[in-house]
C-alpha cells in the first residue's frame, strides 16, 4: 500500500502534534525546496515563508484524514501522502523535503511527499476546494454522529451496482478512509471489496458500519496502522491483516491463502473464503 495518511493516522498524528507544536512560534520556512511533480500547494509556495514566519500555532484540528494547524489567522492544511516529522535535531532533516518550518526554540517540523500529497497554507476562509469542504461538513466515522442511520442514508444516492469498495472508499462519502483501511473494514464484516451493494442485505450494511466504526477506532488506539508512521517516524501498533505482507500467506480466520488483485485503480487483499463474492 502506497503511504497516505487516512483517518486513524491523522488522529495519532493530530494528538502528537498538539502535545508538541502548539504555542510555538514560527521563525523560518523554507517551502518547495525540492519541487515535486504531484506536491500540492496553494499558490505560489514562495508565498509561505512571509505568510507564516512570525504566526504561534493555536491548535491542530482533523478533518478526515486532513490536518490543519491553525497559526493564527493562517490554516496549513496537510493531507494525502504527506510525510510529517517533527524533530529537535537539525541533522535528523533530510536535504529533500518540500516543506520545512523552524520553531522559534530550534525545533523543526518538516514534509516529505513520495507520490502524491497536499500542502495548503492559506487565510481562513480562503480555500475554496469541495474536498477540503467535504472533509469538514461530514462526520468522522469515531464520532457519535456517525450514527446507522446516517450511514444507512448513504446508499440511498449512489448507483446500486457499484462494489463495496467504491461505495466506502472513493468520492468522499468519509472522508479520510481510503483504500489502505478498508482491507480490514471488509474483511472483519466479511464482504468482499467487489461485492455489489445491491447484494447486501440489512444484516450485512449493519455489519459493515460496525465494522467502519470498531476497525478505525482499533487502528487510532493502537498508533495507527504498521504500514505508516508517526511523527517521531515511528511505525503504529495496528497489524494490518489484510495487505501487502500479507498476501499468499494463510488468512488467520480460515487458514486459506490471502490474495491480491488490481481493482478500481488500486489493490484489494481479500480471503474469498472468508468474503465470498
Amino acid at each position: 500500500m502506497k503511504p497516505l495518511i487516512e483517518i486513524p493516522e491523522a488522529l495519532v498524528i493530530a494528538k502528537q502534534l498538539k502535545e508538541t507544536i502548539v504555542n510555538k512560534r514560527i521563525c523560518d520556512v523554507i517551502a518547495n525546496s525540492s519541487p515535486h511533480k504531484f506536491a500540492w500547494f496553494y499558490g505560489d509556495p514562495i508565498e509561505y515563508k512571509p505568510r507564516l514566519v512570525g504566526k504561534t500555532i493555536k491548535s491542530v484540528q482533523v478533518h478526515g484524514s486532513r490536518i490543519d494547524v491553525n497559526a493564527e489567522d493562517i490554516i496549513l492544511d496537510l493531507c494525502e501522502g504527506v510525510n510529517i516529522r517533527y524533530t529537535e535535531k537539525i541533522s535528523n532533516i533530510p536535504k529533500k523535503h518540500q516543506l520545512l518550518i523552524k520553531f522559534c526554540d530550534d525545533t523543526y517540523l518538516y514534509c516529505t511527499i513520495q507520490m502524491y500529497g497536499g500542502i495548503f497554507a492559506f487565510e481562513k476562509g480562503s480555500f475554496d476546494n469541495i474536498y477540503y469542504k467535504m472533509a469538514q461538513e461530514k462526520p468522522s466515522p469515531i464520532s457519535n454522529h456517525f450514527t446507522l442511520k446516517y450511514f444507512l442514508n448513504l446508499f440511498n444516492d449512489v448507483k446500486q451496482t457499484i462494489s463495496t469498495k467504491a461505495f466506502i472508499a472513493t468520492e468522499q462519502r468519509i472522508p479520510g478512509l481510503g483504500n489502505g483501511c478498508l482491507q480490514d473494514i471488509l474483511f472483519a464484516a466479511q464482504l468482499h471489496p467487489k461485492r455489489k451493494i445491491n447484494t447486501l442485505t440489512n444484516v450485512d450494511k449493519e455489519l459493515l458500519f460496525k465494522s467502519i466504526k470498531s476497525t478505525i477506532a482499533k487502528m487510532t488506539n493502537l498508533g495507527g496502522r504498521d504500514s505508516e508512521k508517526d511523527i517521531f517516524g515511528e511505525k503504529g501498533r495496528y497489524n494490518v491483516i489484510m495487505g501487502r505482507k500479507n498476501v499468499n500467506q494463510a488468512c488467520p480466520a480460515c487458514g486459506n491463502i490471502i490474495k491480491k488483485a488490481s481493482y478500481l485503480g488500486g489493490s484489494i487483499y481479500y480471503c474469498d473464503s472468508c468474503q465470498p463474492l
